[in-house]
């Protein structure tokens, strides 16, 4: 009995081919990956779309072509500090990813997360909660991070599968995409993956105008959330403890980028706050 194949077969078993022998390469950090950046943003492009998507449904994305001049100049300030961030010579492909931002209405949820290619989401729960620009900008570099050293390809591909992927870059497969998009924020990472955030969180900000241990002092606060019996869903993702938080201020010391925080990243910060005050 002849057996017949789609088109779509072949396309898959083609790109999966031409993957297999990408993975022969090594990207800029250093790595063996199945996904090339070409892959990394094209899927990212996708779950990003289907996540704005679902948090567009429920009233909660800030568009970023709100017409309201404070959700204007809020996303102008997060894209400031970004901005600052990716002067690092560290971020190794802030121009292919690009980072950007998207803010999520819903002061209630402390979280924060990012897609392959670098799509990064801020709820507006884990900003009114920080005092400053500098805590910002830790937690900002730790996503980033994520999404330069390329956690979040290797934990989808973990917990998905490569043909699973394969098939939502061939434009199939809408019900797991879905899945996917509505699972991003509660992605989780192994412990070196988070340990290497934290290391680049660090890096990344040794450059700016801001303290390079911001990361720290947010998950002193996120720690202290915890103890008051309200555990964040950021800690859901992003296991806390003291040992973590000490490893980011040993580094920050031994780098000597430890700046006291100017009084400017305050008072800008409480401005950032005021604007989402929706």
């Amino acid at each position: 009995m002849k057996r017949l194949f789609s088109s779509n077969f072949y396309v898959a078993a083609f790109m999966a081919a031409g993957l297999m022998l990408s993975s022969c390469a090594k990207d800029k950090n250093g790595e063996r990956l199945i996904f090339s950046i070409e892959d990394d943003i094209a899927l990212g492009n996708q779950v990003a779309a289907q996540t704005d998507s679902i948090y567009r449904s429920k009233g909660q994305l800030l568009e970023l072509n709100d017409p309201r001049p404070n959700v204007q100049a809020a996303y102008a300030q997060i894209n400031k500090i970004v901005d600052k961030i990716l002067t690092s010579d560290q971020v190794s492909y802030a121009q292919e990813f690009g980072y950007e931002v998207k803010i999520i209405h819903d002061d209630n949820t402390l979280n924060a997360f990012a897609t392959p290619g670098g799509h990064i989401y801020v709820f507006t729960g884990i900003i009114k909660k920080l005092d400053n620009e500098d805590q910002l900008a830790g937690v900002l570099g730790h996503e980033i991070a994520h999404a330069d050293r390329r956690h979040t390809s290797k934990a989808l591909e973990r917990q998905y599968g490569l043909s699973v992927l394969l098939s939502i870059l061939l434009g199939e497969n809408q019900n797991q995409l879905v899945e996917i998009g509505a699972g991003l924020a509660t992605l989780k990472f192994g412990r070196d993956a988070e340990t290497e955030a934290d290391f680049y969180s660090v890096e990344y900000l040794g450059d700016t105008p801001y303290t390079c241990d911001g990361a720290a002092e947010f998950f002193k606060k996120m720690q202290d959330e915890q103890q008051a019996g309200k555990p964040p869903v950021f800690l859901s993702t992003h296991p806390n403890d003291e040992d973590r938080i000490k490893a980011i201020s040993d580094k920050a010391i031994a780098d000597k980028c430890v700046k006291p925080v100017q009084q400017s990243s305050v008072s800008d910060y409480q401005t950032l706050k005021n604007n989402l005050t929706l």
